[in-house]
C-alpha cells in the first residue's frame, strides 16, 4: 500500500490525534526513513538505512525560528511543536543542542506550547539522550509489545534490541508517555495480534509498575507497507483503556 514521507524540516501544523494543532519537527532525510526500527505498520514505509543526510543543527534551528515568527505574526495558534518525522529523531548527533535550541525559541515566539518527541525507546540506552528526554514536556516512548518475538516481528529492530532493559530504564524516568500501536494481520503469513491476553497482560503489568503519566493507545489511520494489517475497532481499545484506567492511569484513545 502506498506509504509517504515528509518532505520539509518544519512540517504542519497539523491536527494531531494526541498532541492537538501540532508543528512537526523532522530531522531526518527529507526523502527516505531513517530508523532503526522497521515496524511493518509504519506510515513512512520500510526503513532505508539507519544513517543518511541529515539537517544540520543551524538547518533545522533557522527553519524554525522563521516559521514560529510567521506564525506569530499571523496569530496562528501552536498546542505542541512535536520531533517524529520520517523515522527515529533520537538518532540525530546533535539531537541535544536541537532540542536546547527549540526550547530557546519556544519561550521566544509560543511560550505556552509544549515539546514533544515520538521516539521508538531504543536510544535509552545512550545517557546523553536519556538525560536530554529529561528536559522535554512529552517524552512519548513506544512499547508495542513486551514479548521479545512479538517487537521482533511487529517492529523488526535493526541491530539488537532488549526490551526489559528499556523497560527499566523508562521505569526510573518522570512522569513517561507511553504510546502504544494496537494491531492485528498477518506479516510475512505470519498471524500478529498484540490485543491477545497473551499480549495485554503482561503489557498491563508493565504499564501498572512504569506509571506513566499517559498511555495513548492508537491503531492504523494511514496506508501500511503491507495490506495484510488491520485496524483494530473502537470498542477493543475500549476495553484496553478501560483496564489502564482501572489502575488510576491517564488513557487517551485514537483510532
Amino acid at each position: 500500500m502506498a506509504t509517504f514521507l515528509f518532505d520539509e524540516i518544519i512540517f504542519g501544523p497539523v491536527t494531531s490525534r494526541r498532541l492537538g494543532r501540532s508543528l512537526g519537527i523532522n530531522l531526518l532525510p527529507t526523502n527516505s526513513k531513517v530508523c532503526n526500527f522497521n515496524c511493518i505498520y509504519c506510515e513512512c514505509g520500510l526503513t532505508d538505512s539507519i544513517e543518511g543526510e541529515l539537517p544540520t543543527r543551524k538547518q533545522v534551528a533557522s527553519k524554525l525560528e522563521s516559521t514560529l515568527k510567521d506564525f506569530k505574526t499571523r496569530s496562528s495558534e501552536i498546542d505542541t511543536i512535536t520531533f517524529a518525522g520520517n523515522g527515529e529523531p533520537t538518532l540525530h548527533p546533535e539531537f541535544d543542542k536541537i532540542i536546547d535550541d527549540t526550547y530557546s525559541l519556544r519561550n521566544k515566539y509560543f511560550p505556552g506550547a509544549k515539546i514533544a518527541l515520538l521516539t521508538n525507546s531504543t536510544t535509552l540506552i545512550n545517557i546523553k539522550i536519556l538525560d536530554t528526554l529529561k528536559k522535554i514536556d512529552q517524552p512519548i516512548l513506544k512499547i508495542d509489545s513486551v514479548h521479545h518475538k512479538t517487537i521482533e516481528l511487529l517492529n523488526c529492530p535493526i541491530g539488537e534490541f532488549d526490551i526489559k532493559e528499556i523497560i527499566n530504564i523508562i521505569k526510573k524516568m518522570s512522569d513517561p508517555i507511553i504510546q502504544t500501536m494496537f494491531v492485528k494481520g498477518t506479516y510475512n503469513d505470519i498471524p500478529i495480534d498484540n490485543t491477545t491476553d497473551y499480549e495485554i497482560n503482561p503489557w498491563l503489568k508493565t504499564i501498572i509498575e512504569i506509571n506513566p503519566k499517559l498511555v495513548m493507545i492508537y491503531t492504523i489511520e494511514r496506508d501500511t507497507p503491507f495490506d495484510t494489517l488491520k485496524k483494530i475497532p473502537m470498542k477493543k481499545l475500549n476495553d484496553i483503556a478501560k483496564m489502564v484506567e482501572e489502575n488510576n492511569i491517564s488513557v487517551q484513545i485514537s483510532a
